[in-house]
């Protein structure tokens, strides 16, 4: 019998949190429900659950506060917001984080489920490609680093992210509208500048390469040529 996924889910609004446990269940996981942010950091500490659900907004510690102690410790395990707010800036400040997704409610179950298996199926691609060369950097996504010689590089969780996409479609051009809606949850206008942000950092970090470049390709995305 295959294993269930383990699913830890914290969310305050108990009948809420019930519904989306059952219906898990009922999918074939595993969930251990919280209802505050001490306890669910605790839960993850005790029970090493595979993916993370988290309302934003939890009394006793709230999600955004909980990621930034988990992410301290752990830079793999994916983590799906769920919250109830609008704002460009709480999606962006979720993602700077270390959130992987962003679901604003209401939502559908089966999108939370399609998410749920896309970050899971990501982790599984990224863990087998521990050492990626891009040109003559050695990039490595679980560790967040780039190597050049003796030369090591920190990368954010977020430009770490940015470039794992950029470089499983290397030499092609990889839509912006598929990154910022995979990696910030939304393709608007503030995502879009942030994402250009992100990109002008990873050139620099790139720079001592001559024949890594990451090209803007004018109403379609971006190319990391290498």
């Amino acid at each position: 019998m295959e294993d269930k996924i383990r699913v830890l889910l914290a969310e305050d609004e108990t009948a809420l949190g019930m519904i989306i446990k059952e219906s898990l269940e009922t999918r074939g996981f595993e969930v251990t429900l919280c209802e505050d942010g001490v306890e669910a950091h605790q839960k993850y500490k005790s029970e090493n659950p595979e993916i993370l659900v988290l309302d934003v907004m939890m009394p006793k510690k709230d999600g955004f506060t909980l990621v930034q102690e988990i992410r301290a410790t752990n830079q793999d395990v994916p983590i799906i917001f769920l919250t109830s707010k609008s704002r460009t800036e709480d999606v962006v400040e979720g993602f700077g984080l270390g959130g992987n997704d962003y679901l604003k409610k209401p939502f559908s179950m089966e999108e939370l489920i399609v998410r749920i298996h896309a970050l899971l199926d990501r982790k599984k691609r990224r863990e087998s490609k521990e050492a990626i060369m891009i040109g003559s950097y050695k990039f490595s996504l679980p560790k967040q680093k780039l190597t050049l010689g003796e030369q090591e590089l920190q990368l954010t969780h977020r430009e770490a992210q940015l470039l794992f996409h950029l470089s499983e479609n290397r030499n092609a051009v990889t839509d912006r509208s598929l990154i910022l809606n995979q990696l910030w949850g939304s393709d608007d206008f503030f995502n879009a500048r942030s994402m250009d942000v992100f990109i002008s950092k990873l050139r620099k970090k790139l720079s001592e390469d001559k024949s890594v470049e990451i090209l803007n390709v004018r109403g379609y995305g971006y190319k990391l040529v290498c």
